[in-house]
């Protein structure tokens, strides 16, 4: 009766519920922007599933006031633990302060938040960035022999993929004279405003005669600019080279089909390891590394098709 007791007074003191699984966690996503970010989304639901875990979850729509606006439903809930895949790095600190007065968990997915206080989330689960954009742009060094005029398109400005691609790319790039970012834009990370950014900048550099490469932070923009190059009478992959990061499936199809050269995998099940982090946070864990670093393969021509028949892609 004493070890009954015990056990009982334990799982009162760090909040644990009779059954461990019978958990209600709140998701604040992104949105859906992307076909990596839809596998993403899908994921997370998916390892809730698997796991009984209720879960809440709430699309944005790249909105950062959107996802605040979530989080605070999910305080005013009482959910057990948080997730949050935010739209850009700052901003957080008040919202995240009232998490933590109300004793409720965060963890931070994919893309980074900014705030002067880290013990206000638990860890954050993602890549690395920064990593991505060198793969991305030693790929494109060794191919060129280092001599290429680019055309980028952004991600979501202020995101920290963005930032953190961007930055990689261009210290690895800046090893090379001859090779150079000529125009640069946004395009949200979304398909349409890929094709749309680069149908402006191929106009503006002359129909894209001499220019190298498309330098795309992730596969939906790649995609929209292959459109753009096609209508431009241009071959993608061959006239214009095609470097991305995600690796989704519509994306490996197009490597396959020679119209895009590379992408840079980026992981979209991070559930799993977001979820063992809650468990072991309420089991009484205190101290987690801030940043669980997620890695990924880098697709080319010699892989990308072995890769679609391991998913089972149709």
């Amino acid at each position: 009766m004493k070890t009954i007791f015990k056990t009982l007074t334990l799982a009162a003191a760090i909040g644990i519920s009779a059954t461990a699984n019978a958990l209600t966690v709140g998701f604040a996503q992104v949105g859906s922007e992307s076909g990596w970010r839809t596998s993403f989304s899908e994921s997370v639901k998916a390892e809730a599933e698997k796991r009984g875990i209720t879960l809440k979850f709430s699309d944005a729509q790249q909105k950062q006031e959107n996802q605040i606006k979530a989080v605070r439903s999910f305080i005013a809930q009482r959910v057990d633990a948080i997730l949050i895949a935010p739209v850009v790095e700052t901003g957080w600190q008040p919202v995240l302060m009232e998490a933590k007065r109300a004793r409720i968990p965060v963890v931070i997915l994919d893309r980074n938040v900014s705030v002067t206080d880290q013990s206000l989330y638990l860890t954050r689960i993602a890549p690395d960035f920064e990593v991505e954009g060198q793969r991305a742009a030693t790929w494109l060094t060794d191919k060129t022999q280092g001599k290429c005029n680019i055309l980028e398109l952004q991600g979501t400005v202020g995101s920290s993929a963005a930032l953190g691609r961007m930055k990689g790319f261009n210290e690895t790039i800046a090893k090379f004279p001859e090779t150079k970012i000529v125009r640069s834009q946004t395009a949200e990370f979304t398909r349409a405003k890929g094709k749309e950014v680069m149908e402006t900048m191929l106009k503006a550099e002359g129909g894209g005669k001499n220019i190298c490469a498309i330098w795309a932070h992730n596969d939906e923009m790649a995609l929209g600019a292959i459109q753009a190059v096609k209508e431009a009478g241009l071959q993608p992959g061959k006239d214009i080279l095609i470097v991305s990061v995600d690796a989704v499936d519509d994306a490996l199809k197009a490597i396959v089909a020679g119209e895009i050269n590379v992408s840079v995998e980026l992981s979209p099940h991070l559930g799993g390891p977001a979820f063992d982090v809650i468990d072991q946070a309420r089991a009484g864990k205190k101290d987690f590394e801030k940043w669980i670093r997620m890695g990924g393969a880098v697709f080319t021509q010699e892989n990308a098709a072995a890769e679609l028949a391991k998913r089972g892609a149709k």
